[in-house]
């Protein structure tokens, strides 16, 4: 609709012309009675509509909160969002040329998880990142699962093989090459590394897991439905037919993968990595208030937890499941919180974590991962108000939804 009226909603944007950076001119009402492009989920039944009328009694946040979500290595558009908050000046064209206005030092910015994958830009994208967190501001930075698939990756390649962790480099997927072709372009392509690693045919057997995987896999995985490892033996399947086939179309032999892996773990794991803050800030959900913030969405174990162990102890079993055991992290109700979309093959959440989660106080899960073209959204998921922040802030999925 015009802007009519509605100027004081859209913020000024110090020295940048919102036209070069595609940020919003126009504003409208985020109305929960009418269609529109925020509004809930229309659905049939009343009970599945947005219940506001307790809002009152909710806890707030007294300070400011910038939730910003699924960069996806969209170095651009991240900086496009801060500054749209109003809080944040561009003052170049560079990751790092911005800078905070002193009226924001009481903000929080909360970034929601998938800084990683897609490109163009992830090393910029972490270099604005870590900007904004040297900007003596409050930063919350949120575990994706595209980050989290690189993190299990990495590690998978340093730790001893075993069957139940022996497919997570490739099962990155195709959407890592851009990062790797980043890494390998900045930090190895002319270096002496190259010099030092294996023939194809052993970088592929280190990176890969081994030719009878896929009859050990289900025999060990005995935590997994007879479903979810099938889900899994063939999501491999397709990962390891296609994974150095889009290695040699950006450029890059296995040799150059390996190598470039090698790199990542000395840019991402040891303590004086130039991106290990990347991971070691990292925390699995933020709570403020009546507010929770994750990347993607909550089930009963989650709301069971934050009840009996509280967001600081949950956060630390995230932090030593990464590290100690890959696979119960992946395919546990953690990581459930990195990829639920309430499909029938997530984790459940029924009226009994419902009832959980708001005797605690919380009312409302503000969350990325679920893909919206057309603006964040309110809705109703299960009895539990949620906030859809994923507005498709890369370029590369903008292209794909055009």
């Amino acid at each position: 609709m015009p802007n009519t009226g509605l100027s004081h909603y859209v913020p000024h944007f110090d020295g940048v012309n919102p036209a070069t950076l595609s940020l919003p001119v126009l504003a409208e009402y985020w109305q929960l009675d009418v269609k529109h492009s925020g509004n809930l989920l229309r659905t049939k039944t009343i009970e599945n509509k947005v219940d506001l009328s307790q809002h009152q009694s909710w806890k707030w946040p007294s300070k400011p909160l910038y939730f910003i979500s699924d960069a996806h290595a969209d170095a651009e558009a991240f900086i496009g969002s801060l500054v749209t908050t109003g809080t944040v000046v561009k003052t170049g064209d560079g990751a790092t040329d911005f800078m905070v206005k002193p009226s924001a030092k009481h903000a929080t910015f909360i970034i929601g998880g998938d800084c990683l994958d897609k490109g163009p830009s992830n090393l910029a994208l972490l270099d604005a990142v870590q900007h904004l967190r040297q900007s003596q501001v409050k930063v919350k930075l949120l575990a994706g699962n595209h980050d989290m698939r690189l993190l299990m990756g990495l590690q998978s390649l340093r730790s001893k093989r075993n069957v139940l962790t022996d497919h997570l480099f490739v099962r990155m997927g195709n959407k890592v090459v851009p990062l790797l072709k980043e890494v390998y372009q900045t930090y190895v392509q002319h270096t002496p590394l190259l010099n030092s690693i294996p023939d194809i045919d052993e970088c592929r057997a280190r990176l890969f897991p081994k030719a009878d995987w896929f009859q050990k896999f289900p025999l060990a995985a005995t935590q997994l439905s007879a479903g979810s490892i099938e889900r899994e033996l063939e999501r491999m399947q397709n990962k390891v037919a296609s994974f150095e086939k889009n290695c040699l179309k950006a450029g890059l032999t296995l040799r150059d993968v390996y190598a470039t892996a090698l790199k990542c773990q000395d840019l991402f794991l040891e303590p004086e990595g130039h991106y290990a803050w990347f991971f070691d800030s990292m925390k699995l959900i933020y709570r403020k208030g009546a507010f929770l913030f994750l990347h993607a969405g909550v089930d009963d174990t989650i709301c069971e937890e934050i009840k009996n162990v509280g967001i600081k102890d949950i956060n630390q079993q995230f932090k030593q499941l990464i590290k100690q055991d890959l696979f119960t992290f992946y395919y546990g109700t953690l990581a459930n919180s990195l990829r639920t979309k309430y499909r029938p093959v997530d984790l459940p959440l029924t009226e009994n974590g419902v009832k959980t989660f708001k005797q605690q106080g919380l009312h409302v899960v503000v969350h990325g991962h679920k893909n919206r073209k057309q603006g964040q959204r309110i809705v109703n998921q299960h009895g539990i108000m949620h906030i859809e922040a994923d507005i498709t802030l890369d370029r590369n999925s903008r292209k794909k939804k055009a």
